[in-house]
């Protein structure tokens, strides 16, 4: 009967998703304003780099961060930018295979003319949820630049330079046959072509191309000739202080141009755009299609220009990033962001106090709906979460929900049992491991657990329950926020900061040659492992074991490192430091030969 039960519930819930049309009109121009049918389209919304590909799975062991992301983690996009006032989301081009990119690594294009059919099924799908949420797609068609693949790898693929591909004549081609495919594509989930799809505001040539007019020319008037509904973005290399195009303003198929601003005089900022207004002078829309890397005073005067400022219809941040189907949300650190700016999380936690999160969110999702001229809404109650099944009680997460600022983790002893709170306010952002450790747990009990989504506006409905969790070991799980679960040290250093070489974890300790951290064993040892990175696989850590804290014996062990292939970035090397031999040990300590930066130690133990 269980199982008859277990089998109608997976028929009733894997049945395919209808995905409701919302969006009446195509998206036109009127003099320098973008038009909604007749009425004014502005916005202020996000950048959203990983909506169609997933550049961010940096899970410790993962050696491949590049994959596609599911129907989870873009709904959440989309209800966060709706939450927040959001009416468009840009994108970040069309991934093209890059030989540096890890061999598992999937991609959109694989070769000229080849192209990956499970990669654009996720874009169908996007565009369907854009439909169904009435949110705008700024669809750009190339990266300059190398990162998710771009014009460098169509280039790549002919065995040509980056800079043969704006005037070589099969380069050119190469690249209209992915512009030609995706136009005219139609859409697998709503069997709506693209090109008659009025969830896409706009084509954008590209992302910060550094290209001579004539290649945009001859790339805006063969998309025309594709598409007679939707307008045309130029993405030409507009950053900065560097101004937009004149030969932009009087081409006939671009309807609207941008430009990007990450000024460090954040003063310069409105000044280059406006500087901008002046070169368009009213002739066509305008829209700042990047910003960011400032504070939250300095991007708030910026959304104030923009927002009194007739002439431009919306500004994108740089850059929103989603929860995880695995739990938590997926983190990336700002290359340009001074060490310190990461990609960022509604709605804001204490993690991004660096860069002002929480209010940074409030101020944009107030400026989203004052430029619609509309008042801010209370936020929504958040959704029920989703439990994921629990393997040990030091390794609980769950699927989050968006809005949401914190958790309760409830559990009984069984499934009828009375609930009791053991965590009030569990926040999700942890960077790639598990979510929340019960520390209240005891060896041999089995356990039910549930969780509750909160924030201001209440209380989400319960989780599912996930259980029976029959406890045979306990953990002793150091994050590294502080020196408080260490039992001595010597010459460390809490280290936070530059955490893209490091996955993305926010909090280490650095140690150097003489370096040393000692910890006390609460119970039976049973098993450590050791979470650090270094610069090459030559082992800079040792381990030694004792039953007394006098009397140290080295414990044999090789490390295993996670070394991801792409040289784009400058990852260290992640490694795990592993023993589960059976010994009688009270104390582990970790001698550092050279330096390390070690993100978690677990140890488990019995009674």
């Amino acid at each position: 009967m269980k199982n008859l039960i277990l089998g109608i519930c997976i028929i009733i819930c894997f049945q395919p998703i209808s995905y409701a049309q919302k969006i009446d009109n195509f998206i036109t121009v009127s003099g320098n304003k973008l038009m909604d049918e007749d009425k004014e389209f502005r916005f202020i919304s996000f950048n959203v780099p990983t909506l169609n590909y997933q550049e961010d799975e940096m899970s410790f062991t993962q050696t491949n961060p590049y994959k596609l992301p599911d129907e989870f983690e873009m709904r959440d996009v989309f209800e966060t930018v709706k939450e927040m006032g959001g009416q468009v989301i840009r994108i970040y081009t069309i991934p093209v295979r890059n030989k540096n990119f890890p061999k598992e690594a999937p991609t959109y294009v694989e070769n000229p003319g080849q192209f990956n059919e499970e990669a654009f099924k996720v874009t169908d799908t996007m565009l369907a949820l854009a439909n169904e949420y009435n949110i705008r797609i700024i669809f750009s068609l190339l990266n300059n630049w190398q990162w998710m693949g771009g014009r460098p790898n169509y280039a790549e693929f002919r065995g040509k330079t980056a800079d043969d591909f704006w005037t070589d004549s099969q380069l050119i081609n190469d690249f209209k046959k992915t512009i030609e495919f995706t136009i005219n594509r139609v859409n697998t989930v709503t069997g709506t072509a693209y090109k008659d799809d009025k969830a896409i505001m706009c084509w954008e040539t590209g992302n910060e191309l550094t290209s001579p007019f004539e290649w945009t020319k001859t790339i805006t008037r063969y998309i025309k000739s594709l598409d007679t509904n939707h307008l045309v973005l130029d993405g030409y290399y507009a950053i900065d202080n560097s101004p937009v195009l004149e030969e932009a303003i009087l081409e006939p198929s671009i309807d609207l141009v941008s430009s990007h601003h990450y000024e460090t005089n954040p003063f310069d900022i409105p000044k280059n755009i406006q500087r901008n207004v002046d070169v368009i002078k009213g002739r066509k829309p305008y829209l700042v299609g990047e910003f960011g890397f400032s504070s939250t005073e300095a991007l708030k005067n910026v959304l104030d220009t923009i927002i009194k400022t007739d002439g431009i219809c919306g500004a994108l941040i740089w850059s929103l990033r989603h929860h995880r189907s695995e739990g938590g949300f997926y983190w990336h650190s700002e290359p340009m962001g001074a060490g310190v700016y990461k990609a960022y999380h509604w709605p804001g936690f204490e993690t991004g106090i660096a860069y002002d999160e929480v209010n940074l969110m409030k101020m944009m999702r107030e400026k989203a709906f004052e430029i619609q001229n509309k008042e801010v809404p209370n936020i929504s109650i958040p959704k029920q979460p989703e439990l994921l099944p629990i393997e040990n009680v030091y390794s609980i997460s769950w699927k989050g929900s968006m809005g949401a600022s914190g958790y309760t983790i409830e559990r009984t002893n069984s499934k009828e049992g009375a609930w009791k709170l053991i965590g009030y306010n569990i926040p999700d952002n942890v960077p790639y491991f598990p979510l929340y450790h019960d520390k209240t747990a005891q060896i041999g009990k089995n356990y039910y657990y549930r969780v509750k989504a909160i924030n201001s506006a209440g209380v989400s409905e319960a989780s599912n329950i996930v259980g029976p969790v029959k406890v045979t070991e306990l953990a002793l799980i150091d994050d590294m926020k502080n020196i408080g679960t260490l039992y001595s040290s010597k010459n460390i250093k809490l280290e936070t900061g530059n955490d893209r070489n490091y996955k993305e974890l926010i909090n280490r300790i650095k140690g150097e040659k003489g370096s040393e951290i000692i910890y006390n064993i609460p119970g039976i040892f049973k098993e450590f492992s050791i979470y650090t990175f270094e610069k090459n696989e030559t082992p800079f850590l040792t381990i030694l074991g004792s039953v007394d804290g006098i009397q140290w014996e080295t414990l044999k062990l090789t490390p295993e490192s996670f070394i991801n292939s792409e040289t784009n970035y400058g990852y260290l090397i992640p490694k795990i430091y592993r023993y589960n031999q059976q010994k009688s040990l009270k104390f582990i300590k970790i001698e550092f030969k050279g330096i390390s930066e070690i993100s978690r130690v677990k140890l488990l133990y019995t009674n």
